[in-house]
């Protein structure tokens, strides 16, 4: 079954405007996602109602306005033709291809997938970072206001077509508005996303604060 990795983006960022051209070693973060995508063997799409965004691709789907990165993922498989999706959010710069490859392989057991990782200590008392609650290989919540819990939810999902074509119809419930979380609709309307630990050292930029740690250990890496 073919899979296409889509990479939603947006300027209008909430919490850091204009994220994805930030620039990271001397490429905007948009590309260097893209370029680490498009080393696996899945056909890759940048997602975007940006075209100053879309201008640092060579493969992008331009969509109207999306209320998240799913939905925004959603507009963009009406335009597209393949049997799975895995959505790479923008703000994954140090994402690596066997990542993609391990989210891809969990769809033969749920509809919905997504990647943990353990989180450091320090991280587990931000409310920048997102935190998952699971059983077994299940996701039970996430939240970025709990504090105390060692799995870190990452932000890459995979889905079934089937599944990604009806998440626009499903219901925006307080929950996801509170926590600014999508994945929340998918739980809250009873489907199962399965999940599946990986190492990950890398850093999240969902803040200027990240994009600063992001440089300083990148400086150290290189020094």
């Amino acid at each position: 079954m073919r899979t296409a990795i889509l990479i939603p983006a947006r300027l209008e960022s909430e919490r850091y405007p204009n994220k994805p051209l930030v620039e990271l070693n001397g490429v905007s973060m948009i590309k260097r996602i893209f370029d680490i995508c498009n080393q696996t063997d899945y056909d890759t799409y940048v997602v975007t109602d940006s075209e100053e965004i879309a201008s640092q691709v060579p493969n992008y789907v331009m969509t109207g306005k999306a209320s998240n990165g799913t939905e925004r993922c959603a507009l963009a498989a009406k335009q597209l033709n393949y049997g799975n999706y895995v959505n790479v959010q923008g703000d994954m710069p140090d994402i690596t291809p066997n990542m993609i490859d391990d989210v891809v392989k969990y769809l033969s057991y749920y509809p919905i997938a997504t990647l943990f990782a353990d989180m450091p200590k320090i991280q587990q008392y931000e409310p920048s970072t997102v935190k998952m609650i699971r059983a077994g290989d299940q996701a039970l919540w996430f939240g970025r206001g709990m504090t105390g819990y060692g799995d870190w939810h990452l932000g890459i999902y995979a889905y079934r077509s089937s599944a990604l074509n009806l998440y626009p119809n499903l219901e925006i419930t307080e929950e996801e508005k509170i926590e600014k979380l999508e994945q929340l609709r998918w739980l809250k309307s009873g489907w199962q996303i399965g999940c599946t630990r990986v190492d990950f050292n890398g850093i999240e930029i969902n803040t200027p604060e990240d994009l600063a740690k992001w440089k300083q250990a990148n400086e150290q890496v290189s020094g």
